[in-house]
């Protein structure tokens, strides 16, 4: 079993206005994620800029985590993944049984995107974090503080070799999945807990 640092937090479905019914709607808005995403990278990029201590860009290189944090002699520090959810998995219990999961609970990142920041980190040793924003929320008891939750690839890693295939799901296609003509939706996803994560104040 993986050392994780265990977040507590109470779930309460009695403040939720959208339950966790376990009916997918099957509408992903594949550009309004992306927007919100954008969004909270550069916010993000700005609160450490400010501190003053560290200097945070968007990342150029094709391939690598959205933002780059270099310290002030100009070394790279760590590499930060922004993932904005507006949605979680409300059918995670009847689809992934043996996942140990709950709707509440559920945050998920493209496997492909996950499998690549392990290879980056396994061959750079260059810390790496996966940052989740997390948005219509209300059943998380006392997060009103809390709005971004993050986890250190390497604690990522010993999950998915404890859960492997168990935590995996390949979604159909739905609407907004589709842009221009491509599909840019991202359908096969890896599933995590928040209890597995760790709040980020900052």
């Amino acid at each position: 079993m993986p050392h994780v640092e265990i977040s507590k937090f109470v779930f309460d479905c009695e403040v939720c206005h959208t339950r966790c019914d376990g009916i997918s709607k099957g509408v992903y808005n594949f550009e309004k994620d992306s927007s919100f995403s954008e969004l909270y990278e550069k916010l993000i990029i700005d609160r450490i800029n400010h501190s003053e201590k560290y200097n945070a860009t968007k990342t150029i290189d094709a391939g690598y985590p959205d933002i780059v944090v270099h310290d002030l002699n100009g070394k790279i520090h760590n590499y930060l993944e922004v993932k904005v959810q507006q949605r979680t998995f409300m059918k995670v219990q009847s689809t992934l049984p043996s996942s140990s999961l709950m709707p509440s609970e559920t945050v998920a990142l493209n496997l492909s995107d996950l499998k690549r920041y392990f290879n980056l980190f396994n061959e750079t040793n260059i810390p790496t974090s996966i940052v989740w924003v997390l948005l219509n929320r209300p059943c998380i008891v006392g997060n009103n503080k809390h709005l971004f939750f993050y986890q250190k690839v390497e604690i990522l890693q010993q999950l998915f070799a404890q859960y492997n295939d168990l935590r995996r799901f390949r979604r159909k296609s739905g609407e907004g999945d589709i842009v221009g003509g491509i599909h840019k939706g991202v359908t096969v996803n890896y599933h995590f807990s928040l209890t597995e994560l760790v709040p980020w104040n900052f």
